[in-house]
């Protein structure tokens, strides 16, 4: 797996970032079966910045605490069949690796959302890339059956790292 975090804030976290991002990633993809090796892209920001990304990307005009942006077009979440037909699409040349995507995560609201909901930046730092990840793998919350198959996915992908609510 290729994986690449990079921070455009001063704000840190007090735990190792990249080391969390990747045990969730790899549980994620692991927990979906994804047969590929895979590229993935963390960048780490404040809520000025991506509140000008969630403004741009999506048309929102405001700040959100993640920003999923896949580079796989599936027929169903998850399903990898017929994934290959588009290899220049989806897979780097060089590598071999099937290229998920990229993820954005607001520091602030890492720190925000933990005190809101009662447990540590990490728990929400986790929580927020396990999400993303299962945008990433196709899966969507804009219905309410969709909501509940992502909210179930993400709690047994950090209850199997034993990241659990405090």
């Amino acid at each position: 797996m290729t994986f690449c975090i990079e921070s455009e804030t001063e704000k840190t976290l007090p735990f190792d970032v990249e080391a969390v991002a990747k045990k969730v990633i790899m549980e994620a993809l692991a927990f979906e079966k994804c047969p590929y090796e895979t590229d993935v892209s963390v960048l780490l920001t404040d809520s000025d910045k991506i509140h000008a990304m969630n403004k741009e990307f999506r048309g929102i005009d405001r700040p959100t605490d993640v920003l999923s942006f896949p580079n796989v077009d599936y027929e169903c979440p998850s399903d990898f069949s017929g994934i290959e037909d588009a290899a220049e699409d989806y897979f780097d040349p060089e590598s071999g690796e099937l290229c998920l995507g990229d993820i954005v995560i607001n520091v602030d609201k890492v720190y925000e959302q933990a005190s809101e909901y009662g447990h540590s930046p990490l728990r929400e730092y986790a929580f927020l890339i396990a999400h993303s990840m299962l945008h990433l793998l196709g899966y969507d919350h804009m219905e309410q059956n969709d909501a509940e198959v992502m909210e179930c996915k993400q709690e047994e992908i950090l209850k199997r790292l034993g990241i659990n609510r405090e």
